[in-house]
């Protein structure tokens, strides 16, 4: 008599990391990338002076009242967006993320990003200057009169990355 063949019986070994272990493995091994001289760019220098003077423009509105000017909500959604947008970007840089994307049209992305803030900001700016009057509330006053001038600033800041964008932009164009 035969004996029945019975199904061998398989041996599963799994193993379980943690996304600290995958990190420090990815970092130790270079994949992880870290640019820390673009801090010291031109560029770098002014991506990190719109962080603080927009940080500076939004944070000096917000807080007043500044729901009973209806100018300041334009102002703050332009601050507010183009800040978000800024740290955003810092961190793609500072991370060189723009290498490991290379479908993404970086230069183009840039000049749009930094002519579009540009553009939008010079009409914040005019607009929270132009909305800045002497009430009862110095408070109020001083600091909408402070977020102008910063809007101002950082309008330049802009400017000044919109115009590095544009020659980084066409010298990719003319290759």
């Amino acid at each position: 008599m035969e004996e029945a063949q019975r199904p061998r019986s398989h041996t599963v070994t799994t193993t379980a990391s943690s996304a600290t272990d995958h990190f420090s493995t990815a970092s130790a091994s270079g994949s992880f990338a870290y640019d820390k001289e673009f801090l010291r760019t031109l560029p770098g220098i002014l991506i990190l002076a719109e962080i603080v003077l927009g940080l500076l423009v939004w944070t000096l509105i917000a807080g007043t009242e500044y729901f009973r000017v209806p100018a300041f909500g334009w102002v703050m959604f332009v601050a507010v967006f183009y800040w978000v947008l800024t740290v955003f970007f810092l961190i793609i840089y500072m991370t060189m993320t723009y290498t490991r994307i290379p479908q993404v049209p970086w230069t183009m992305v840039g000049l749009c990003f930094n002519g579009s803030a540009f553009i939008l900001y010079l009409i914040a700016a005019i607009v929270d200057a132009s909305s800045v009057t002497k009430e009862q509330d110095s408070h109020n006053y001083n600091s909408w009169a402070a977020s102008s001038f910063f809007a101002f600033m950082v309008t330049i800041c802009y400017a000044g990355n919109a115009y590095f964008s544009f020659i980084s932009w066409r010298s990719r164009t003319v290759q």
